[in-house]
C-alpha cells in the first residue's frame, strides 16, 4: 500500500497515534493525502471565512510600566469584554521566547524510540508527558496535535528527569514568566478589589503550572481538521507563546463570529480561564477560542496554564459579592472540576455552566 493510500480502522488508528506514541507526526509523516475520518470534523463544527470578523481585533497592551494606572485599566477592560488581550514589553528576553520555541523543535525531531519515553506509562516521572489530541478516548473528533505536557511543581526535583533536549529551555522560561504572571492576576484581582494576593489566593489562581510544547504538524487537509475544539480555558489564566504561523481564533461579539489573534513578535496571548470567570462572579470572562492547522506549514505555541492547586475549593471571593451581588456558582474542589473537564472531548463552555447554582 503507497503512503498516499494508508488507511486506518478505528481501533488500529488509537494503537498508531496514542498507544504507540506516533501521533499525528506520524501520520503527517507517512505523507498521506487524506486525514483519518477520526479527525473529520462535521461540517457544523467547521471554521469558515464567512465567520471570521473583520471589523473587531485583540487589544494589544504595552505593559512596559506595570504601575501604569491605565495599564491595569486596559488589562480589566479586556478581561471583562473580551476575555482576551495580548500583552507587549513584558520583560522576558526574546532568546527565553525562542529558545522554548525551539526547544518544541527539538524534542518532536528525536528519534521516535526517544520521543516514546515520555508516553504515560514509560515516562520516569508524572510531570512530564508525552500526548495527543485532547482527550483521544473520549473524544468524537481527535485534534490535529501532539504535544509535551510539564507539571511544574516548585523545588521539586522531577524535573530533572524531563527531555534533556528541552528541558533547560522550558524551566527558564517558566522562571520568566511567573513574575508575570503574578503581576497579571494582582492587577485583575485590584479590579475586584482583592487587596493582596496571600497563600490562600494564591493556592486559588496560581497553585500548579502546566506547560505545554505543541505542534501542529502540516494536515493534507486543514478545512477539515482542528487544532483544538472551540472551548474554553479551566485555568485562571492562560499565558500563550505562538509562533508566526497564526491560527488562533477567539470568540467574536457574535456568536458565530470569530476573530483572529494575529501574531506579534515577542507578544503573549493572555486567555481568561474559568477559574478567574468563577471567583469574579462573571466580572470577567472565559473565552471561548480554538485553534485551526495548517496545510503548509508546521505550528508551535507554548501555553501555561495557571492552575489552582488541585485540593484548593474554589467559588466567587467576598469581595466580588461586596455590593450585593448574588453568587453565581457554587463552591467547588478544583479537582473534580479539572477531571471532568478532561474525561469528555471539548465542548464549547460546557464545564462552567455545571459550576453554576
Amino acid at each position: 500500500m503507497s503512503a498516499a493510500s494508508v488507511e486506518f480502522e478505528l481501533t488500529d488508528l488509537i494503537d498508531f497515534a496514542v498507544n504507540q506514541g506516533n501521533g499525528v507526526k506520524g501520520l503527517s509523516n507517512l505523507g498521506i493525502k487524506t486525514i483519518p475520518q477520526k479527525y473529520i470534523l462535521p461540517p457544523e463544527d467547521r471554521l469558515n471565512q464567512n465567520q471570521i470578523a473583520q471589523d473587531e481585533s485583540i487589544a494589544v497592551i504595552d505593559v512596559s510600566n506595570w504601575d501604569d494606572p491605565k495599564i491595569a485599566a486596559s488589562i480589566c477592560e479586556a478581561a471583562a469584554k473580551r476575555g482576551c488581550f495580548q500583552i507587549i514589553n513584558h520583560g522576558i528576553p526574546l532568546e527565553v521566547l525562542e529558545n522554548v520555541k525551539e526547544a518544541r523543535h527539538k524534542f518532536f525531531e528525536l528519534p521516535d524510540e526517544e520521543r516514546r519515553k515520555y508516553l504515560k506509562e514509560n515516562s520516569p516521572t508524572p510531570t512530564v508527558q508525552l500526548k495527543t489530541s485532547f482527550s483521544p478516548l473520549a473524544e468524537k473528533v481527535l485534534e490535529w496535535k501532539d504535544y509535551l505536557t510539564h507539571l511544574y511543581i516548585p523545588d521539586d526535583e522531577s524535573s530533572k528527569l524531563w527531555p534533556s533536549v528541552s528541558k533547560d529551555q522550558v524551566l527558564e522560561y517558566i522562571k520568566w514568566a511567573k513574575p508575570i504572571i503574578r503581576k497579571l492576576l494582582e492587577l485583575l484581582l485590584k479590579g475586584l478589589n482583592v487587596k493582596k494576593i496571600d497563600e490562600t489566593i494564591e493556592s486559588q489562581l496560581m497553585g500548579s503550572l502546566y506547560v505545554n510544547l505543541v505542534y501542529y504538524p502540516v494536515c493534507p487537509n486543514p478545512e477539515l481538521a482542528s487544532g483544538a475544539g472551540r472551548h474554553s480555558d479551566i485555568s485562571a489564566i492562560t499565558i500563550l507563546l505562538q509562533d508566526d504561523v497564526g491560527g488562533l481564533f477567539v470568540q467574536g461579539t457574535k456568536a458565530d463570529q470569530w476573530i483572529h489573534v494575529t501574531p506579534v513578535k515577542g507578544a503573549l496571548v493572555i486567555n481568561i480561564g474559568d477559574v478567574l470567570q468563577i471567583v469574579s462572579n462573571d466580572r470577567y470572562k472565559s473565552v471561548e477560542h480554538q485553534v485551526t492547522v495548517n496545510g503548509r506549514r508546521n505550528r508551535v505555541s507554548v501555553p501555561i496554564f495557571v492552575d489552582p492547586a488541585a485540593d484548593t475549593v474554589v467559588g466567587p471571593f467576598p469581595e466580588a459579592l461586596e455590593s450585593g451581588e448574588k453568587p453565581i456558582y457554587k463552591h467547588f474542589v478544583y479537582s473534580d472540576y479539572f477531571n471532568y473537564f478532561f474525561s469528555k472531548g471539548l465542548g464549547r463552555k460546557q464545564t462552567i455552566e455545571l459550576a453554576k447554582k
